[in-house]
């Protein structure tokens, strides 16, 4: 399952090859400077927005890759309804990264606290 680690100035989602396939991305980079908030939620299908365009999605079960709405793009490595991180950047690659972690919570208040945003 995708993961998402600091290295540095960097913060990288990281997948396995399948995931890299699946996305038709190879692990997304984003600089720590351009990270303006980390959240959770426990549903991250409510708050998807635009088409799929590269990846894979299969409705309520996975999405791999890029939603593009109009003016931005999210990048997605999501399975089933469960909690997931959303980390909003101010880069222009990707304004949101929504990634599947059963312990959301967890990870988003140390992200937050490494990172000193809300």
């Amino acid at each position: 399952m995708a993961h998402v680690v600091i290295d540095g100035q960097m913060l990288t989602v990281k997948m396995s090859r399948w995931e890299r396939l699946g996305a038709q991305h190879r692990d997304v980079t984003v600089p720590l400077a351009a990270v303006t908030a980390v959240s959770t939620t426990e549903d991250p299908w409510t708050i998807f927005d635009g088409i799929r365009a590269p990846g894979t999605g299969i409705p309520g079960v996975i999405m791999l890759g890029t939603l593009r709405s109009k003016g931005s793009k999210t990048f997605c490595a999501v399975y089933r309804h469960g909690p997931a991180l959303v980390i909003t950047t101010t880069d222009p690659a990707f304004a949101r990264l929504i990634v599947s972690a059963s312990d959301a919570s967890e990870q988003a208040a140390a992200l937050s606290a490494q990172l000193d945003v809300t």
